[in-house]
């Protein structure tokens, strides 16, 4: 297995703790463990008697309970906690493929699920979405794309970096497709419950399919990524074996504290997942004006789910060097060339101090 430099996390690296403001991060507002452990009253307790010990590879029962709940046709059983998404990620690349497979992509993406496929020995194919077409996903290129070999099909909805969703139309022929060839439909569901409008949202991927399999994360939607929880639901009990012996010599099983944290977040995650959306909302609008008065540097499609959008810019040269130049004035955007769209930048307008982080960064780009 050889892998590229992941070319986000390469960055983030670099300025994520260095840098004092971030505008571009994909999760949204971090919860304190205080915050948390007051949405029950013996939750202190609960936590302080836990033995640091093992806990079950598939996860602990209560993590999946909660997790189980979030959907309409899974129960506990269905479910494998793992050790943050990107765990997830790789466990599932590496049940499904290897070097006579075929893989699809949406893309630009997260670069693990683009790389972590290729890293199975698999052929892998780029669904590729672009911005002259208003991030619009092209059906017909899928079906191009799509081979006798084909065994995964990867979508993320809501999207990361655009921050743009599926229309519920789009999503049941991409479903029925992947029903109709017998594909694996792999949906990244780790900005679920962050739409923009309610009504938009699509229905869990494993809830329309006996075969897809369902992504998700305490990290981005409920603004909880220290607690490194991430899980898989599927009705597919041989793919979930699969995932659970891979899992054996990966991470074995997650950490106990950060289950039971997660499961309560979870038990409450409608008032953790209404403050984050507030806090997009407001500041939605606020990023509204600024780019709207900077036009003539950002052009985007308005994202219509989750934290984060992906303007072009104009006129700023190399937008690596752009971005270097943001980050020493204190500001940090994410370069669109760790997702090969160097005339890009991502945007995260999930954090509560981006009104601040706007005014340094308005300062920057006119002073």
């Amino acid at each position: 297995m050889n892998l590229p430099p992941f070319r986000i996390e390469q960055y983030y690296e670099r300025h994520e703790f260095t840098t004092r403001y971030m505008v571009s991060s994909s999760d949204c507002e971090s919860w304190t463990l205080q915050k948390l452990l007051s949405l029950e009253p013996d939750a202190l307790d609960r936590l302080l008697a836990i033995r640091c010990g093992y806990t079950e590879s598939r996860g602990a029962p209560e993590l999946r309970r909660a997790i189980a709940a979030t959907y309409q046709t899974i129960d506990a059983d269905e479910v494998v906690v793992t050790t943050c998404a990107e765990e997830a990620i790789f466990l599932v690349y590496h049940a499904l493929l290897g070097p006579d497979d075929h893989a699809v992509i949406e893309t630009p993406c997260y670069e693990s699920a683009l790389q972590l496929a290729r890293s199975t020995g698999a052929a892998v194919g780029a669904w590729h979405r672009v911005l002259a077409d208003g991030w619009a996903h092209d059906l017909d290129a899928l079906g191009h794309l799509l081979q006798p070999s084909t065994r995964v099909l990867y979508i993320n909805q809501p999207h990361n970096p655009t921050g743009t969703l599926m229309s519920r139309s789009t999503f049941d022929r991409v479903a029925g497709l992947a029903q109709e060839l017998r594909l694996t439909l792999f949906s990244d569901e780790v900005y679920r419950g962050l739409e923009h409008d309610p009504a938009d949202r699509l229905p869990a991927a494993c809830d329309r399919d006996q075969h897809a399999v369902s992504l998700g994360s305490v990290s981005k939607s409920y603004g909880l990524p220290g607690l490194r929880i991430g899980w898989i639901a599927s009705h597919d009990e041989t793919l979930r074996r699969k995932v659970i012996d891979l899992k054996h010599y990966t991470t074995i099983c997650a950490s106990a504290p950060s289950e039971e944290l997660s499961a309560l977040a979870l038990r409450h995650g409608s008032e953790l997942l209404a403050r984050n959306c507030g806090i997009i909302r407001r500041n939605l609008g606020l990023l509204d004006e600024f780019l709207g008065r900077h036009a003539d540097t950002f052009k985007w499609v308005r994202p219509t789910a989750g934290p984060i959008g992906f303007p072009r810019t104009t006129g700023v040269g190399d937008v690596d060097g752009f971005c270097e130049r943001l980050a020493a004035a204190g500001v940090l955007l994410l370069p669109g060339s760790v997702y090969d769209e160097p005339d890009h930048v991502r945007v995260g307008f999930g954090r509560a101090n981006l009104p601040e982080a706007l005014a340094v960064l308005e300062e920057a780009l006119t002073g």
